[in-house]
Order: structure tokens, then sequence, then C-alpha cells
């Protein structure tokens, strides 16, 4: 007996087996059910994402012996029959290999006479938009007005293609690609049947390279079943599809993180090793970066195994927000690039390297782990490129700490931890205290941007207060809230902490504002000392120059 491929062999038979295309399921079978049938259809969309399939169970339901409904019976020689191929009223055309203007008349001569065994008499034309313009327009008064006996269902790939006089005689159906989660499920549901053994790292990796085709993720799945030697494992896949092995894309970016050069030079030599296609491995970080990115913000919407949730949650705790938004567009750009490069390899290593010299300023509060190693080395080299003529920058004026309120005594000592603060501690002196604490804290993405713009209230017993403006609402986010709880907790070292968070208008001391008066005060400071170099005072009277203050930054 011959053997069936995957891709026919569970083709689906009925609209209850379809994988996901809910929106067009939908409205078929209201309108079957109804009797409310339309003598046109098109259905659009990716190759492999069911638009033929669709148009055969329609064939099924118009022509079921037992009725027209939305769930055909299946036993009836029609559906049999529609099933097998072989039904004689169900007439299939390739429009791609029949796009002269004759062949459409031919097949239109037929039009007029009745069903021979069914109730419709179905033309079902594949990629439809390959007919030619003549062969349109002797197809278009047939389709306006066709007898009662005849139903058109088009599939094509490739809509734009159509005239407009074509679209507006038909329903348009459009047809989504499977998101890899719903090519995984069915891949493993075949399996499962078939009695076949897999492991589901493996899946995830064929759903991913399908697409967002199940015809593709199929025809891959039957490769590999093949290529494993009837057994579906993680590495049989990823030698098969010629695939990286995701540790190094993990090795690589945690190298990054931490700025660890010697870590980044050996990761990049065991790539190397194994001949990598470096397009690639851009696209694996690209898509490692938006896990993490995911992760770090929408956790729940992250769709990822649990060997690899672990790699992205460290990571998302070592990589600054702003740094994985950076990398991620230096790898999009970097793979589109990467042809023109002299040699692939070169190419990817300037890519890697462009991500270790540009990470973005983060604003207020503490860098992410090795951030702060990379910009002191560039303050270090902007300091030692300056030429020596150059002014030097005056030093910024230090911040005076916050004036005591009037319920403050003259004697009350400096403030001290927060867990040393008593309940009735001053707000002042609560406010300063949360600044230092939050530099402690050493926070990163979300949770740094939320702790960094609230002022603290004061503290009674295991409950902290904070405060935060209206206009930084929307930084209140429940993972946002709970990683700052928990580091928190870890500070203090109380299990029992509780961290309450109010939005209300106040002047209260932030980190962030904080940071902003000292930029402020080293910028004016900067200014000054450019103004009064004795270079620049000539420029201006010499030659009428005048100093752009926008163009003054201090030297980090």
């Amino acid at each position: 007996m011959s053997y069936t491929v995957l891709a026919r062999k569970w083709r689906p038979r009925s609209f209850e087996e379809m994988v996901g295309q809910e929106h067009v399921l939908q409205a078929l079978s209201n309108g079957l059910d109804a009797d409310r049938v339309h003598h046109a259809f098109l259905f659009t969309g990716t190759r492999g994402v069911g638009k033929t399939t669709v148009a055969r169970i329609l064939a099924r339901c118009l022509n079921c012996e037992q009725g027209v409904s939305a769930t055909p019976c299946g036993e009836c020689s029609a559906c049999r029959e529609i099933d097998e191929g072989r039904f004689v009223d169900l007439i299939e055309v390739d429009a791609a290999s029949r796009t002269r203007v004759d062949d459409t008349r031919e097949l239109l001569d037929n039009v007029q006479y009745a069903p021979s065994r069914g109730r419709y008499k179905v033309y079902l034309i594949d990629e439809v938009h390959m007919l030619s313009k003549h062969s349109f327009n002797a197809l278009l008064k047939t389709l306006e007005e066709p007898p009662p006996h005849v139903k058109f269902l088009l599939a094509t790939t490739d809509p734009q293609q159509l005239p407009v006089t074509v679209l507006s005689r038909c329903l348009q159906f459009n047809l989504k690609r499977m998101t890899p989660g719903m090519i995984q499920s069915q891949l493993a549901k075949i399996l499962e049947a078939e009695g076949i053994e897999f492991e589901a790292q493996a899946l995830e990796l064929l759903a991913r390279a399908a697409e967002g085709s199940m015809r593709d993720g199929l025809s891959l799945l039957d490769q590999a079943i093949a290529f494993g030697a009837g057994r579906v494992r993680h590495d049989d896949v990823r030698v098969m599809l010629g695939t990286i092995d995701r540790d190094h894309v993990w090795n690589i970016l945690k190298a990054l993180a931490d700025s660890d050069q010697e870590a980044l030079t050996a990761a990049l030599r065991r790539l190397d090793e194994r001949a990598p296609d470096y397009a690639g491995v851009l696209e694996e970080m690209a898509v490692a970066l938006q896990q993490v990115g995911l992760h770090q913000h929408l956790p729940d919407a992250l769709e990822a195994g649990a060997g690899e949730r672990e790699q992205i949650a460290a990571l998302a705790q070592g990589i600054a927000a702003e740094d994985i938004q950076l990398w991620y567009q230096i790898a999009l750009i970097g793979r589109r690039d990467l042809p023109l490069a002299p040699e692939p390899r070169g190419g990817f290593e300037m890519v890697i390297l462009r991500m270790l010299a540009f990470r973005p300023d983060s604003g207020g509060g503490s860098p992410a782990p090795g951030q702060s190693r990379a910009r002191a080395a560039g303050a270090a080299a902007a300091v030692q490129s300056a030429p020596a003529s150059a002014a030097p920058a005056a030093p910024a004026p230090a911040v005076e700490p916050a004036s005591p309120t009037a319920t403050e005594s003259p004697d009350t000592a400096p403030p001290g931890p927060v867990s040393e603060v008593a309940d009735d501690a001053p707000v002042a002196a609560a406010g300063s205290d949360w600044v230092s604490m939050v530099q402690a804290l050493n926070l990163r993405g979300a949770a740094q941007q939320l702790a960094v713009n609230c002022w603290m209230q004061g503290r009674e017993g295991n409950k902290i207060t904070l405060q935060l403006d209206p206009v930084h609402a929307n930084l209140r986010l429940p993972a946002a809230e709970k990683r700052l709880l928990e580091a928190l907790r870890r500070f203090h070292d109380d299990a029992e902490l509780k961290l309450d968070i109010s939005v209300a208008e106040g002047e209260g001391e932030t980190p962030a504002r904080r940071e902003e008066r000292r930029q402020d005060a080293r910028k004016q400071s900067a200014l000054e000392a450019v103004q009064s170099d004795p270079n620049v005072r000539a420029l201006e009277q010499t030659f009428g120059a005048r100093l752009n203050p926008d163009s003054v930054k201090p030297l980090d």
C-alpha cells in the first residue's frame, strides 16, 4: 500500500476539524444553516492556511445527500466522492495551467447544464489571479448572474492582482496565518495519533520554520520523521533545518549584557566552529530579544518552552529595556545588510561589536549590569581624546539636601536606611532616603522607571507607602510593582513587607527629579565653562560667532 503524506492524510474533512480561521468558519456556518449561501466566494491568504480545504468542505456542505448544512454527514456517496476527488459536479481548475481565454470559455460552456448527481455544480478555481485579462472578462458575466444550480469558489494567494470587477462580485474571506502555537499543537496531536515518539522542543522548531503555513508544517514533519528514523527529536530537527542551538544565542546575549569580552570571544569561537548561517543566527537573536522584551513587560503574552523560560527570565533581569530595543533594531538592520558584507562572518562580528559599543543612556536611576562599566569606559575614552587646549568643565555643584520641614527638630540625625526610620519620620527625610534606596536596589526596566518616578511618604510597620505623579500613572504595571516589592523585601530582608502605591499630585523628592536637577546643574556648569573659554570668546569677538547652548553637553 502506498504511503499517504501527512498533509493529505490529515486534511480536515469538516469545519470542526479545521485549525484556526474561526472568523471564516463562523460566517460560512451561519450562512449554510440559515440557507443564505452566496453564489461566489473568494478565499485569500498565504500558502498552506486552508483555502482549498475550506472550499472543498463547503462543496460537501452544499452537496451532502442529508441536506445543506454546516455539518455534512461524511458517509453519503457525495461526501465520500468529494473527499476522494472524483465527484463529477465538483470541477476543480488550476488557473495557473489554464490561463488562456479559450480554456475559460470551454469551462463556462457547461455552466448552463444542470448538475449530474449533486445539488449544485461547484467550480473551484485555484490561484485564480493567474487568469489572463481576457479570461476574467469571459468569466465576469457568468460570475455576476450564474444559474441557480452553480456556485463559484475562488482561491488565491495574491488578491491584489484580481480585477475590481471580480472582487465586487464575490464574498471575500481572508484566511490568517497560523500561529506557531496552533501549528505545534496540531503536530503533537497528529504524532500522538500516529504513535510516533517526539520531543516538544523539536515541534517548536518545526512550527516556527513553517512560517504560519500548516501544510508546510506537516511537510516538514514528514521530513523530520524520515530524518529521525521514525522519531522526532530536537537535535535531529535542528540539524535538518540547519538552525543553530539556541544556547549559542543565549551565551552571546549574556556576554553582551555583562560586557564580558572573554566570554563573548569564546561564544563567537564556539559558534564559528559550527559553520552557521549567520543570517539565521541574527534572526534567532532577534527572536530571543523579542521574547526577553515580552517577558519584561508582558510576561503572560510570552510563548516559550519551560526550558527557555528560565533563560529568558535570567536575561530579562540582566538587560535594560532600552538595550533590548536597540539590540533588536541592530540585529534586524544587520541581517538586512549582511549580504553587503565582504564575508558573512565579518559582517556578523561587526553587528555584535555594534551591540557592544552602542548602548542608550537610561536617564535617571541605576544602569543595568555591565552598563556602568561600558559607559565608564566610553567616558574615559572621551576624556583622553579631548584636546589639551579645551577648557575643563567645572565640577557640578553638590546638590543640597532637602531643607528640614517645620516638624523636624534641628538636632534630627541624618536619615539612615528606611528600615531604621521611625514610623513618624518626616516626609522630607523619607523622600531623601528613598533616593539612596533606589540606587541600592539595582532595578531595571519597567520596575526601575516606576521606582525613580515615585516619592516616599513613609513607613508604618511593615508597610511602605509611595506616591506616583498622575503624569506617570501608566508606569503602574502589575509586573513592575511585583518586581519592585520583591527588591524591597530583599533589601530589608523582610518577606512580609508590603507596598502601597497611590497616584497623586505632589512635589515629593523622586530619584528622577533629583537626577534631572543634577543633569541641569552639570549642563549649566559646562555651558559657563565653554562661554568663559578664551578661544570661544575670541571667535565671538572676531567673527561674530554665536554659541548654541543646546550643543553643549557635559562630559560623562
